[in-house]
């Protein structure tokens, strides 16, 4: 993740009158005479149950402009029903959280512990882009707060009404506290925010962060989930499917009608079936803005945007202008889209995870703005120094203060809320080893209520039992969906192996990706480690009583170089992000074959051909979970740029004509691979091999080479589908003849061979004159020998000998 400076605005709105609200039981009036008119007040309350209770409230205009010296009486009222413009207004319930239909209205509740006063701000379509409010609601601390939650119920016509909240309290960053009254907030539970409607689209007066706003529940919010259920695939079983939404379908080459949006993504569902993905993990799909660095970019002639999206405004609300429906319907549309993809998705035994990124969000560094958490009470939910400062783990200016009681509620509300209503099937958490470390103001009574000496820790301090995690673990809802974590943080905690698991967790296995990249390249020293990454990597997750499973596998994804450029560069190209190319990872373990760049000789993109194909054919005989990043099924390049979170153009697009033409037969290898992993049940175990199934083997049967200079790595695995199946990995530069195990009265087919031309890549029963090809191996198999050429790996079958 890389750290960027935010673009920001004002956020000045015009102010109405303010009204103030009390819950009275009796008021009484004295007549007074005074520079400025006031009003004096003496109220019985009666104490009501503070959870339960709806008493009526009272408008008092506490501030007519004029009137100096003049003579005042006060009204006498008894709980008269209060109207505004339409709405009656009543002191509310505290819970939920977030604005929801209720006893006929809807009731608006927001946490802050830290705010002196809270006003409610309805904000009818058309005034939102003139920045301007059209009702305030001032919420009593009497009679609508309970606790640390302000809150008030509305009953009334909210027809193209929208809302959010002012806060006030202290403005002291110091102290930790950035209140400004003048500022509108959205609603941390929000389910859906309005803005902008259309992608990169600047707001009026070119204004980056234009304001936002919340959308307001109706009883009539209802989406037709045709008895959607959840998959509930075994995670053994499953093959994943990196991919970003905008960038699957933008390019006009994709022929959708809606590209680049949920509905994009759902016209093009069968190509996911076709390469056997039966699980897609969507890059952040929630409200981010993606003019948050909105710059002019001379090396594109284009402008920088936030293409990831990594970076939050609200973790309720679906990105609305990854939607064909942009913010029509206020917000609606965008909700009911993303509803649709997952029930097409479903439809088509295809589940979906989403990528969340709880570290941070969109509001920086103390120069970041104002949009919500910070305003809301920026103490509680983020991570401070005693002194204000932001803590920086996530390396993009805040870090999120998952720990703390109020924030990790947050957490889990907004996970179940995306299980339940949204019915996705699970998570990849950004950064995840932040969610492990300890909260600002950090002690024991936040865990387990008795303070003890020992117990005290230092802010940011990795926890053995992180009580999110813990929460997360045993929540009867979460613990039963798909928990993935990179697990590594930009503050140097790589836990990747220990991450609190609680035996459910697994993890973006970055040491599988860096050990892989190193043998395939041909680099001594690891054939060994290579070996464990074929069983799962029971070094890192076995002693933890964890299982193969746990461990999701892969090669390249969004951060870092695409397939085919890990075959072509050795260095990094970055300068079309005009970053001097500063940016972006310089280790890469990559080879580029013999000469650098997209453009080469031809043996040179033969053998980049074949490289390609034994990383494919290794992730997908691999014992674990396998993760396919989008568009490295045809070979899609960046031109070697490892760090594209800025572009919204083609080094990002899924380029469906590259996928079509006749050099995409690597497309065609891809698919039968993956049907040959589902094929198999000894691919998928539930645990870690042993002597039993799996047998390794070098040159010769039973001898494998672990030396530090072997680059030759083969096993034969037990397989009650396919019998027995021998697998072979030639990472040396010099050919070799190999020596089978002898099956007496079995013999060995060929099956896939990644130093052949395509279709003779791999054999299937189709391809044209395939006699002829595996006569060519004839006289080898006969007697129990196949030669290998270098940069090379084999399947063989083992199948009845009749002869």
């Amino acid at each position: 993740m890389e750290m960027m400076l935010h673009c920001s605005s004002s956020h000045s709105l015009s102010t109405p009158k303010k009204f103030q609200f009390l819950s009275l039981s009796k008021i009484t009036t004295r007549k007074t005479s005074s520079s400025t008119p006031n009003l004096t007040f003496t109220a019985e309350y009666q104490h009501l149950n503070l959870i339960s209770r709806m008493r009526q409230l009272v408008v008092v205009n506490a501030s007519e402009e004029g009137g100096g010296g003049v003579e005042v009486e006060t009204a006498v009222a008894e709980k008269p029903a209060v109207v505004r413009r339409g709405f009656e207004v009543l002191d509310g319930y505290p819970m939920p959280f977030g604005a929801t239909v209720k006893d006929g209205g809807v009731n608006f509740a927001v946490y802050s512990s830290n705010a002196t006063s809270v006003t409610l701000c309805l904000i009818n379509l058309s005034d939102l882009p003139q920045k301007r409010v059209t009702e305030q609601i001032s919420l009593d601390p009497l009679t609508n707060r309970t606790g640390d939650v302000w809150h008030v119920l509305l009953k009334g016509n909210f027809k193209d009404m929208l809302y959010g909240y002012k806060f006030d309290g202290k403005y002291s960053p110091e102290e930790g506290h950035y209140f400004d009254s003048s500022q509108i907030l959205l609603d941390p539970y929000a389910k859906s925010v309005v803005s902008r409607g259309q992608f990169g689209v600047l707001g009026p007066e070119n204004d980056c962060w234009p304001v936002m706003a919340c959308e307001v529940p109706s009883a009539g919010d209802e989406f037709d989930w045709e008895g959607d259920l959840p998959l509930k695939f075994p995670q053994r079983d499953l093959v994943i499917y990196e991919m970003h939404v905008r960038g699957f379908t933008r390019h006009e080459s994709s022929s959708t009608d809606f590209p680049g949006t949920y509905l994009g993504v759902v016209e093009k569902l069968d190509h996911l079936k076709e390469l056997g993905v039966n699980c897609i993990e969507l890059m952040p799909c929630h409200e981010f803005n993606e003019l948050e660095y909105y710059s002019y970019n001379p090396i594109m002639g284009d402008y920088k945007v936030n293409f990831w999206g990594y970076s939050t405004v609200n973790f309720f609300s679906p990105m609305a202008r990854y939607s064909s429906a942009g913010v029509s319907n206020f917000g609606l549309g965008a909700v009911n889209e993303f509803k649709r993809l997952v029930k097409e998705a479903h439809k088509l035994g295809i589940e979906v995870l989403m990528d969340v990124v709880f570290n941070h969000t969109a509001e920086g560094n103390e120069n970041g703005p104002i949009l919500s958490f910070r305003g809301v009470d920026n103490s509680v939910f983020y991570m401070l120094a005693p002194k204000g400062e932001f803590y920086n783990y996530s390396g993009c200016g805040n870090t999120f203060n998952c720990n703390h009681p109020v924030v990790r509620q947050f957490i889990l509300d907004c996970l179940r809320y995306w299980v339940t209503e949204m019915h996705v099937d699970g998570f990849r958490f950004d950064l995840a080893s932040i969610l492990t470390r300890g909260s600002s103001l950090w002690d024991a009574v936040n865990v387990n209520g008795n303070k003890t000496e020992w117990d005290m820790l230092t802010t940011g301090t990795p926890l053995r039992s992180p009580p999110l995690i813990d929460m997360i673990s045993n929540d009867p809802i979460l613990r039963g969906v798909k928990l993935i974590a990179e697990a590594w943080d930009c503050g140097g905690l790589y836990q990747v192996g220990k991450f609190p698991h609680w035996g459910i967790w697994s993890e973006w296995n970055g040491k599988y990706r860096d050990i892989v990249r190193q043998f395939i390249k041909g680099t001594d020293g690891f054939a060994g480690a290579f070996a464990e990454c074929l069983c799962g990597s029971p070094n890192l997750y076995q002693g933890g009583g964890r299982k193969p499973w746990n461990s999701i596998n892969f090669v390249c994804a969004h951060d870092g170089f695409t397939l085919a450029d890990l075959v072509s560069y050795n260095e990094k190209n970055n300068l079309a992000n005009g970053e001097d190319n500063n940016d972006g990872e310089n280790h890469n373990n990559s080879w580029n074959c013999g000469e650098e760049g997209e453009f080469a000789s031809i043996s040179v993109k033969k053998l980049r051909k074949r490289q390609m194909r034994n990383f494919f054919l290794c992730l997908m005989v691999s014992q674990g979970v396998p993760m396919i990043y989008m568009g490295d099924e045809y070979g899609h390049t960046k031109g070697g740029n490892n760090n594209t979170y800025c572009h919204d153009n083609d080094i990002n697009y899924f380029r469906w004509d590259k996928k079509e033409e006749s050099s995409s037969d690597f497309f065609r290898f891809c698919c039968l691979v993956t049907k040959f992993r589902h094929e198999c049940e000894s691919l998928g175990l539930n645990d870690f091999p042993t002597a039993e199934r799996l047998q390794w083997h070098g040159r010769a049967p039973l001898t494998p080479d672990w030396s530090l200079a072997s680059r030759f790595v083969a096993f034969t695995l037990i397989d009650s589908v396919k019998g027995e199946v021998y697998i072979a990995f030639n990472m040396s530069h010099l050919p070799v003849t190999v020596a089978l195990p002898e099956r007496p009265g079995y013999k060995w087919d060929p099956l896939v061979d990644t130093s052949k031309p395509a279709p003779y890549d791999f054999l299937t029963k189709d391809v044209p004159d395939r006699e002829v090809a595996i006569k060519q191996y004839a006289h080898f198999l006969d007697n129990n020998f196949y030669p290998m050429l270098s940069c090379s790996s084999i399947v063989l079958l083992l199948s009845p000998d009749y002869e």
